[in-house]
């Protein structure tokens, strides 16, 4: 065998090659090492990277979800969002939300929850140090401390650096127009629920609505109607007061005051007497405005006419009852007599010849049988007297023995004036919400007759000084001794003026309560309603009148005199139910 084919024999070794092969073996093998520690430092980079924007997504996204859902299991009840604004009839805004930071803590991240507590109570004062270190040392995982803050709060509390502490965006419910249509908007609770005014009793619609609320509240009328109203309780050193605005023709409030009131962005602070609402959810023997009513349904039913009249010489005595007077003339009196001097005398004649079911049913037909059907939850119902005996319709003529609240009372005055239709009364302007066509509850000529006796009694009766040169202004006062425990006061009043203009054509009822005055030097004394509520209703008017776009016309005109002429015939037939 040669050289070259024992070489090259099945199963001879090749040394020659074996450093070679070592070699690349080696390195084969470093690569591999290599690539697995880039591997693994790209799994731990990837691993880290992973972990931070988990922690990132759950302090921005889960945890801000997650959080609010304790703080709503804490405080019963669900955060809400997106709450319509609340508008007045030009747009004005009276409610909306704004952005606002609330406080919560984790406790169990909290190292020393007393000393937490100060510094936190240091930067918002208007907390208890005790509560704050109560809330901080228990063993809870989430707990309020702070809802709503300002800016600056929020600011203070950040800068205290305390771990544990959390910041929550909320929507907060705010007034821009304070207290000046607080009982008529109402406010919301913290976590945007309505719990009075228009807020609680529209809180579905405004909750399910994007778009403004707009409400039939004209801005610039309530403020002056709440000025001149607070200028008269002060002057007055009355207890209380109510104002009401509305349109005649249509129901709409255009402003409505109850006096004291509340600022609706602090209205868990306020005093309850300053959040009862008197215009709506208080009643009232409104006293001899009530004779408006009498009257109508006198010449309603044919029972009497303009030119007819009663006896009011002497008092009526029915049981141990005795109407009087106030300001007796001891005559015979026609009907416009009987309606200008206020006779109860007269009021009460009349009464008892319409008869008692008839007295019933006009009065209901007026809307002053049952609560009134308007957007709040603050509606008071009337005090109808069970039974209704005899004694009930002579004393509910002139305005004793039923009690209405004065959103009740303003309604039915603008159904007896305004041509005889009655709308139920509505805090939206027209366009939202209820039906406007009315219903008719007593005829034009009626209506006419009221519309002049009421223009009579301004010129020559007990509302002389509602009287607004060139707004044809017409009224009548009411003052009822207030009831208390089934026993009458003379010392405390309730004083109301009811008002309309101008008179040929009616356009706004002006309704005006003072509760409890006092007479002035000014009054010589007085507290009746022509010294105490006329006035204030013929300032609202003349302040409102240009606002509302209504011209002063000439009174002394032929047509306006023809509209507003009224006969008052001494001679008249002479009824006599007594």
């Amino acid at each position: 065998m040669t050289v070259f084919e024992a070489k090259n024999a099945p199963g001879a070794r090749h040394h020659g090659n074996a450093p070679r092969l070592r070699v690349e073996g080696l390195a084969k093998q470093a690569l591999e090492t290599g690539r697995t520690r880039l591997m693994f430092c790209g799994c731990l980079f990837l691993l880290a990277f992973g972990v931070m924007a988990l922690r990132l997504i759950d302090v921005t996204v889960w945890r801000a979800a997650a959080e609010p859902q304790s703080a709503a299991n804490e405080t019963a009840g669900s955060l809400r969002f997106d709450r319509a604004d609340i508008i007045d009839r030009n747009g004005v805004l009276l409610a909306t939300n704004l952005e606002t930071a609330s406080l919560y803590a984790n406790p169990r991240q909290i190292l020393d929850p007393a000393h937490a507590a100060g510094r936190i109570v240091g930067a918002l004062p208007e907390l208890s140090e005790a509560d704050v270190a109560a809330k901080l040392g228990s063993n809870r995982s989430f707990v309020w401390l702070k809802r709503n803050m300002t800016p600056k709060q929020e600011y203070e509390v950040n800068r205290l650096g305390i771990p544990g502490l959390y910041f929550k965006r909320e929507e907060s419910r705010v007034y821009p127009q304070g207290p000046l249509a607080a009982h008529y908007v109402g406010f919301a609770d913290i976590d945007n629920k309505g719990l009075s005014g228009v807020e609680a009793g529209l809180d579905k619609e405004l909750g399910q609505s994007t778009a403004p609320l707009r409400l039939s509240l004209d801005i610039r009328v309530q403020h002056v109607l709440r000025e001149e109203l607070a200028r008269a309780m002060a002057e007055f050193r009355a207890v209380g007061a109510v104002g009401i605005v509305m349109d005649a023709n249509t129901g709409e409030v255009a402003a409505m005051t109850s006096l004291p009131d509340f600022d609706p962005n602090d209205a868990g602070g306020e005093p309850a007497d300053e959040r009862f609402n008197r215009a709506t959810l208080g009643t009232y023997e409104m006293g001899s405005t009530f004779k408006i009513f009498t009257t109508a349904m006198a010449l309603e039913s044919g029972v009497a006419t303009m030119h007819d009249g009663y006896d009011a010489t002497n008092p009526i005595h029915v049981a141990r009852f005795t109407i009087n007077d106030y300001h007796p003339q001891s005559r015979w009196l026609s009907l416009p007599e009987i309606f200008i001097y206020s006779s109860n005398i007269g009021a009460a004649k009349m009464a008892l010849d319409v008869g008692t079911k008839r007295q019933q049913d006009f009065l209901g037909r007026l809307g002053l049988l049952e609560p009134a059907r308007v957007e709040l939850p603050e509606v008071g119902a009337p005090l109808v007297p069970s039974p209704w005996r005899e004694i009930n319709t002579l004393t509910i003529s002139y305005g004793h023995g039923l009690s209405v609240s004065p959103l009740q009372m303003t309604a039915a005055v603008a159904a007896v004036l305004n041509g005889g239709m009655f709308h139920d009364p509505t805090l939206l302007r027209a366009g939202y919400g209820k039906e406007r066509a009315g219903r008719r509850v007593l005829s034009e000529s009626t209506s006419d007759d009221l519309r002049r006796l009421m223009r009579l009694n301004v010129v020559e009766g007990t509302g002389k000084q509602a009287e607004v040169p060139g707004y044809l202004v017409g009224g009548k006062t009411g003052t009822a001794e207030k009831n208390a425990g089934g026993n009458y006061s003379r010392k405390a009043l309730l004083s109301s003026f009811v008002a309309a203009f101008p008179m040929d054509a009616p356009r706004y009822v002006v309704f005006v309560m003072l509760d409890e005055p006092k007479g002035t030097e000014a009054t010589h004394g007085f507290a009746t309603a022509g010294w105490t509520a006329a006035p204030v209703a013929g300032r609202v008017i003349a302040r409102m009148g240009p606002l509302v776009g209504i011209t002063p016309i000439d009174e002394n005109a032929p047509e306006i005199q023809a509209a507003m002429l009224l006969d008052i015939n001494s001679r008249g037939r002479r009824l006599a139910s007594f």
